[in-house]
């Protein structure tokens, strides 16, 4: 697992070393096990945080059909990068700084998370031939995303490990029609927070 400073300093602070050392040694994997593997399969979203090299942190939503996120092995996901804003905050932080967390909630069903954290990479589609993704795999890819895919990012999975489920609220999924990379205003949710209007020079 990758070395914590801080979190080692603030639990010598506040005396949970103990409990700590429990949860690395019973919960931390420096892969994802096959439970894993079928959870992420079944998640239709997800949160991202990436940080510049700055250490400037963005967090960021993705979404997608069931199973958007692919598992290629143990130590490698893939995800697509649909069209967006075009300011390219989280993929712009991938290429000065490759550390990727990533946050998979089931909401509906079992009220549990799942952390994977590693370092990530920017695949074009037309480098998806050149790489170690399986023929099958990429067929597959290539089948279910259509041209939706702008292009992929890559995580080199270092760990991963659960989100309890005290806190996680349970919800409803309920039916609603994607426009997926759509330019329209108000299916992008428009000016929502009235921030054009909020401008000061």
């Amino acid at each position: 697992m990758a070395e914590q400073h801080g979190e080692r300093w603030l639990q010598e602070k506040y005396g949970t070393m103990k409990q700590a050392a429990a949860f690395y040694n019973n919960q931390m994997l420096d892969h994802v096990n096959d439970v894993m593997i079928n959870f992420i399969a079944g998640q239709d979203m997800m949160f991202i945080s990436t940080a510049d090299s700055k250490g400037e942190c963005d967090a960021s939503f993705r979404a997608g059909m069931p199973g958007f996120v692919r598992v290629i092995d143990e130590k490698t996901l893939i995800y697509p990068e649909y069209k967006g804003n075009g300011v390219m905050a989280s993929l712009g932080n991938i290429t000065e700084n490759p550390h990727i967390g990533l946050m998979f909630i089931d909401f509906t069903e079992n009220q549990i998370g799942l952390h994977v954290n590693g370092k990530a990479s920017i695949i074009e589609n037309d480098q998806l031939a050149l790489s170690d993704i399986p023929e099958a795999v990429r067929e597959e890819m290539k089948t279910e995303e259509g041209s939706k895919a702008l292009r992929w990012v890559v995580i080199e999975v270092e760990e991963a490990y659960i989100h309890c489920s005290k806190h996680i609220p349970k919800l409803k999924k309920l039916d609603r029609s994607i426009h997926w990379g759509t330019d329209n205003e108000k299916q992008k949710g428009g000016d929502f927070f009235n921030a054009k209007h909020s401008k000061k020079d």
